[in-house]
């Protein structure tokens, strides 16, 4: 697959999208966060990986209802909230989550990445509470890496797939999974493949950079997240995925802000900041393959209807106009820079929420 640098439209009106995979961290920090996805987002999973983690029905709608505290004034943003799966995760807790609205469960296997380590430490356990999820119509999440330090940080995506997916697919056939933040050749293949009931998610930075954007000009820290980017034909195979109409495939960002400081720490956070200009980016992705017709399903469509949802009523507008993403922005009592912070981007949300 070669991509087109040909220039598309100058402007792009689509149904307004969701975003199918989103931290937003809480406390303070929340104001600074939200508003950039409730922009241009009309909903959003919200990711249950706090400290401590949202492991009750009870915490994720308090967690909620903080999240649409401070949804700016006449915008339209529902979060959608996720429990935790933890080892202890219950039968009637998954039943209480169903009943209050709930949409999934996140599997983190155990120390995979950023506030994992109260999770999954060995799937057949869970059993159980999937069994629940099955039969009441909650999705799993998954966080597709094998926590084992004889496997290759780049390899832990495909042997995830083997050793943990499959089988998990076999013994579980009518619950919906949805394979998130995918970075492999291998996984888009298997998500092809795997029948109605698996889907995938795919961030804007899997589909523009792979893992030289890590070491460009030095060690680069904001390029850094969990699954790490991967090699050239990796991103060729997502990009083709994310372009190519399949209702499979969809948009979650990931975006996953972290203090700059902890971001340039020595030992520094996994996780990239994108919610600021994820649609800009998104359409530059799309745009760099000749397939920007293909966005509007991929970000708009296919989400909802995996799901069980009505696409957005409402309509958002991209404009081909060069803007500078700020360097860093707010983050509570410090700043957070965004992944591009400082360059120039071609696409700009330039309406929001249309009726």
């Amino acid at each position: 697959m070669t991509e087109s640098q040909a220039p598309g439209p100058a402007r792009l009106t689509l149904t307004r999208p969701d975003d199918w995979h989103l931290h937003v961290r809480d406390g303070a920090v929340l104001a600074d966060v939200v508003p950039a996805s409730a922009r241009q987002f009309g909903r959003a999973v919200i990711m249950p990986n706090l400290r401590p983690p949202v492991t009750t029905t009870e915490a994720a709608l308090a967690y909620r209802e903080r999240v649409r505290a401070v949804v700016p004034r006449g915008v339209r943003f529902e979060p959608l909230m996720t429990l935790y799966l933890t080892d202890r995760l219950s039968a009637d807790e998954v039943v209480r989550a169903k009943d209050a609205g709930i949409v999934a469960v996140k599997l983190y296997p155990a120390g995979a990445t950023t506030n994992s380590e109260a999770g999954v430490t060995r799937p057949r356990g869970v059993y159980p509470a999937l069994e629940v999820m099955q039969r009441l119509g909650l999705l799993l999440l998954v966080h597709g890496e094998v926590v084992d330090p004889t496997v290759d940080v780049f390899d832990r995506e495909q042997v995830f797939l083997e050793r943990e997916l499959q089988p998990l697919r076999r013994d579980f056939p009518e619950l919906k999974i949805v394979m998130e933040h995918i970075t492999t050749r291998e996984a888009a293949q298997y998500v092809a493949g795997a029948g109605p009931r698996t889907a995938a998610t795919i961030t804007a930075h899997h589909l523009l950079y792979n893992r030289n954007a890590i070491f460009a000009g030095g060690l680069r820290p904001h390029w850094y997240c969990l699954p790490v980017l991967k090699r050239e034909v990796h991103r060729l195979a997502l990009v083709a995925a994310a372009t190519s109409g399949s209702d499979r495939f969809f948009l979650g960002t990931d975006s996953a802000p972290h203090a700059a400081a902890l971001k340039e720490h020595a030992c520094g956070c996994a996780g990239c900041y994108t919610a600021p200009a994820a649609l800009a980016l998104y359409a530059e992705a799309f745009e760099r393959a000749g397939a920007l017709d293909k966005l509007e399903g991929f970000a708009s469509r296919h989400g909802p209807a995996f799901y069980g949802l009505a696409p957005n009523a409402e309509r958002v507008t991209l404009e081909r106009r060069a803007w500078t993403l700020p360097e860093t922005l707010p983050f509570g009592d410090t700043v957070v820079k965004p992944l591009r912070g400082g360059e120039t981007l071609a696409w700009q949300l330039v309406e929001e929420a249309l009726a």
